[in-house]
Order: C-alpha cells, then sequence, then structure tokens
C-alpha cells in the first residue's frame, strides 16, 4: 500500500491513522483516502488511541472530521475535543448489533434463572421465566434498542420503546419519549437501559423507577453504570422487589472487589465486554471504510453525534 508522507504532495485525500499499516489504514484507502501518520494537512483523523493530549494536537483548524473508536462519546466531550466546527463520528453502527447480542444473551440468562444456578452447590429447583412473548421495555432506543428489537423478532416479545424524540420505532408496540419511563417499566418483564450517558441520564434508573417495576422483572444495563443508581439497585435486589439485574456496566466501574453486587445470587455482571476487544478494529473498519467515502463525496457520514447533546 502506497502511503503518501511528502508535505509536496498533500491533497485533500489524507486522513491520520496512527498505523498506516494496519487494516483501518487500508480501509481509508479502500474508501478512496490517503492514510498517513503525519498530521501535516489532514482533513480527517481516525482515533483509536489512548492519549486525549495528542488527539487535541492533532485536530489543527483543517480538520474537517473526526471518527471515535468507541460508541459512547462523554468522555470526548468532557475533555472538549467533540467541537461543532468538525463533523465528528463514533462507533456506535459498527457495535450496535453485538451490544444488542449481549443484551439478550443476558436477558435469557436471568429468564433462566443462570446467575442463582452459577453459585449452586446442591441440587436445587428455582422458578424460570422465558423471553418468549415477554414485554420489553428499552430506555433509550436508538441504535442498540433497534438491533435488540430485531435479535428479539423471533421471540415475539412486545417492545415498549423509549427515546428523546418520542418519534415512533419501527417494530415495537408502543413508543413514547423519555416521560414514558415510568409508565413503561411498570408493564416489562425486562427493562434494558441502552441510552446514551449525558448529565441528564445520570441516575436515569434510580430508587422510584426500580419501585416501579414488577417483582418479577429483570434490570439489564448495556449502556453505562451511571444511568442506574447503584445503591438504589443493590436495595432492591436485597429486598427482592425486582426479579433480578444483569449489568455489563458498573457504577464504579471497574466494580471494586468486595461490592454487595458481586455477592447477590440475583445479579450477573459481565466486565464491559458486550462488544469484545478483539473484534474493536474489525468492526470499525467496515464503517472506517464507508466514512471515508462518504466524506470525500460530500455525503452524510454514519454515527454523527451532536456535541451539544454529547450523544
Amino acid at each position: 500500500m502506497a502511503v503518501n508522507d511528502d508535505p509536496s504532495t498533500i491533497s485533500d485525500h489524507r486522513i491520520w491513522v496512527a498505523d498506516p499499516s494496519s487494516r483501518l489504514a487500508q480501509a481509508i484507502e479502500r474508501g478512496g483516502g490517503t492514510p498517513t501518520n503525519d498530521p501535516t494537512g489532514v482533513t480527517g483523523v481516525v482515533w483509536t488511541g489512548k492519549d486525549l493530549s495528542e488527539l487535541r494536537d492533532l485536530l489543527t483548524p483543517a480538520v474537517e472530521w473526526l471518527q471515535l473508536p468507541s460508541a459512547g462519546i462523554e468522555r470526548y466531550v468532557a475533555a472538549g475535543v467533540v467541537e461543532p466546527t468538525r463533523t465528528n463520528t463514533c462507533a456506535g453502527p459498527a457495535y450496535a448489533k453485538t451490544v444488542a447480542e449481549h443484551a439478550l444473551a443476558l436477558m435469557l440468562a436471568c429468564s433462566r434463572r443462570l446467575p442463582t444456578y452459577s453459585r449452586a452447590r446442591r441440587w436445587e429447583r428455582v422458578e424460570i421465566s422465558s423471553v418468549l412473548g415477554a414485554t420489553v421495555a428499552i430506555v433509550g432506543c436508538g441504535r442498540i434498542g433497534r438491533a435488540l428489537i430485531d435479535l428479539l423478532g423471533p421471540f415475539q416479545a412486545r417492545i415498549l420503546a423509549c427515546n428523546r424524540s418520542g418519534r415512533p420505532v419501527e417494530g415495537a408496540t408502543q413508543t413514547g419519549d423519555m416521560a414514558f419511563v415510568d409508565r413503561a417499566i411498570e408493564q416489562a418483564d425486562f427493562v434494558v437501559v441502552a441510552a446514551p450517558a449525558t448529565p441528564e441520564t445520570k441516575g436515569l434508573i434510580g430508587k422510584r423507577q426500580l419501585e416501579r417495576m414488577p417483582s418479577n422483572a429483570y434490570l439489564i444495563n448495556i449502556a453505562r453504570g451511571s444511568l442506574v443508581d447503584t445503591d438504589a439497585l443493590v436495595g432492591a435486589l436485597r429486598a427482592g422487589s425486582i426479579a433480578g439485574a444483569a449489568l455489563d456496566v458498573t457504577d464504579p466501574e471497574p466494580l471494586p472487589d468486595g461490592h454487595p453486587l458481586w455477592e447477590l445470587d440475583r445479579a450477573l455482571i459481565t466486565p464491559h465486554v458486550a462488544n469484545p476487544d478483539a473484534w474493536d478494529e474489525k468492526q470499525l473498519v467496515g464503517l472506517v471504510e464507508e466514512n471515508v467515502r462518504r466524506f470525500l463525496a460530500g455525503e452524510e457520514l454514519l454515527g454523527v453525534v451532536d456535541p451539544a447533546r454529547g450523544y
């Protein structure tokens, strides 16, 4: 692959990437761009690093597009690198299906009481339920929520979708705005938290919402730990007021040794692995290729985020 690092031949097709020999660089080239790790004259940045000070240095006024490596962008918003002066895209479109798959796995595990059975040391039956025909409230029904609706199709689930706009979601039995959350969870067998982490969604599921959930309902969180009041959740699980919880994200995170959630047999914890690390670049490749093509063609990019909203 020919990599253009000669400043005398700079063109609008130059896209910065950390490793010009990586699969991401090959995706940039297939999209019509020239991958380079020389920041001179680049108009796009495909970022996969950790050091935000390095990213700030890359974001010159000439950069028109920034591709971020994660679905959640709150870290980048807090650092002030997601600015309205350029187009910013997240990796949400690439990861939605695998995160939705994990949400479904957690739902199935809860319905079949696998958290309890995995801790059992003797042959003893406990009551199980099913995802078949269940009512599922999806709180924050964006890309992941819509992907989950597709996966739930064969289960003939009744979907209650909550989103910011209240606009109907395809496949949902009923859709409402975020004021609909309380009514949705009162009817749910599963409450799936899939909203972005913003100041407005912090503690979205707290003591009041947990008290509204039916006693046979499960809470599933594959969004961010900050959306759920952890102390209130521990209280609900200890009291048995909800059937259980399955969390891929927690607050605090990582969940420290000795935390009460580890000891509760109604809780299932996975360590933020809904999108496997080994798949990150593999999934991101297709999104980057398409976004480079669209960027160079002047078309709308996939995964565009709103700096003001934080997602």
